[in-house]
């Protein structure tokens, strides 16, 4: 039975502060972001708790921290930077904090697919003078749509999600990233239900 129907609610908090930085006003700048973010369960498995919980870690520290984001139309210092072998994240305007807040809140609701969902979360950084931005799932939801990489379950941050080419291959067996760090929705080995 899932929550809903028993009327019960649970909500969670977590904090993180990753170290990315940002290309803004060609400058390279980096910075502490603060993320402050409250979810709601959407799961009775402490299972898929977890494993929400794990795959946000997991991008949050590996594919975020270190990173700078760029605004996508700066095609030239996009390039000069992954030629530096530095991780670029493209975004769809000039990376202020409010924009990276949006764009990171959505990526994580994407990777946890429901099991948990971020509603609200207070974002910020260095850059803002102490200022931070207070954002609504709602908010969110209605500028952002489409098929980038915020959007996205997968641990990508490529800005667009579609192939260029068909892909007329049927896949037998689930190689992703989240199958590789045993962080799927069922455990190795459990029989499909």
């Amino acid at each position: 039975m899932s929550r809903k129907n028993e009327g019960l609610s649970t909500r969670i908090v977590k904090d993180y502060t990753i170290d990315a930085a940002v290309h803004f006003e060609d400058k390279f700048m980096i910075s502490p972001f603060e993320m402050q973010i409250y979810m709601d369960v959407e799961t009775d498995s402490v299972r898929e708790q977890n494993v929400a919980i794990e795959r946000m870690n997991y991008f949050l520290n590996y594919h975020i921290d270190s990173a700078i984001f760029v605004d996508s139309q700066l095609a030239e210092t996009i390039a000069k930077y992954e030629a530096a072998g530095i991780t670029v994240l493209e975004l769809p305007e000039e990376p202020y904090d409010q924009i990276v807040g949006i764009i990171l809140m959505l990526k994580c609701n994407a990777i946890m697919e429901e099991r948990l969902i971020i509603t609200d979360c207070v974002f910020g950084s260095k850059l803002s003078s102490g200022i931070k931005f207070d954002l609504t799932l709602e908010q969110v939801q209605e500028n952002f749509t489409g098929k980038y990489w915020w959007n996205n379950h997968t641990v990508s941050t490529a800005m667009t999600t579609t192939s260029k080419k068909k892909d007329k291959i049927v896949k037998l067996f689930d190689a992703d990233k989240w199958t590789e760090l045993n962080l799927t929705w069922r455990e190795k080995g459990a029989q499909k239900t």
